[in-house]
């Protein structure tokens, strides 16, 4: 891992619902990335699925919050291939969130769940630019009565250890405050 490019660029930002996890990653981008000489310089990968009226109303609601210094790419599915077409043009990228890709993947019978999370991983480890990944932390409650959920659990609770050993900085947060659960400088 320590030969690996891309070790010590990325951060992981873990928190239950309405934890304050998608705000603390966008004010760690806008520190990395600065102000815009012009354009956006900030890239922000969203993998909700737009389904309803409401859905749509919370998307720009966010886009509006975020401003003109970030460019949004909706990607469900293919986030390695997103993050792969976009990464140059930019000085940090957020993804937010893998629960919702975790969820994506598996209600997706088409795809290579598996593929798609080793695609990402193998990105990140050699990408020169930070990604702050924000993920839910789903393992602290009870264990789920129904199949699905528990394999949802299961599956995100092993994507976010394998993404927190990619990353050098690991932040739980908890009503708004961040607790660094990891952080090795490079």
């Amino acid at each position: 891992m320590g030969g690996d490019a891309a070790f010590g660029l990325h951060t992981l930002v873990l928190g239950g619902a309405r934890s304050g996890k998608s705000a603390h990653a966008l004010k760690l981008a806008e520190k990395r990335a600065g102000t815009p000489a012009k354009g956006p310089n900030r890239l922000f990968i969203a993998t909700a699925a737009v389904r309803d009226e409401e859905m749509e109303q919370r998307v720009q609601a966010h886009r509006e919050e975020r401003g003109p210094a970030w460019h949004t790419v909706e990607e469900e599915i293919h986030l390695a291939k997103a993050l792969s077409e976009n990464l140059d043009q930019f000085e940090v990228a957020v993804i937010d969130c893998l629960g919702m890709w975790v969820t994506n993947l598996l209600l997706n019978d088409h795809v290579d769940m598996e593929g798609e999370i080793q695609a990402l991983e193998t990105l990140l480890k050699t990408c020169h630019t930070p990604v702050i990944l924000v993920s839910n932390e789903v393992g602290m409650g009870i264990v789920p009565e129904n199949r699905l959920a528990r394999r949802f659990r299961d599956v995100l609770g092993s994507v976010n250890q394998r993404f927190a050993l990619l990353s050098s900085t690991v932040i739980f947060m908890a009503a708004g405050i961040p607790l660094v659960l990891k952080d090795i400088q490079p």
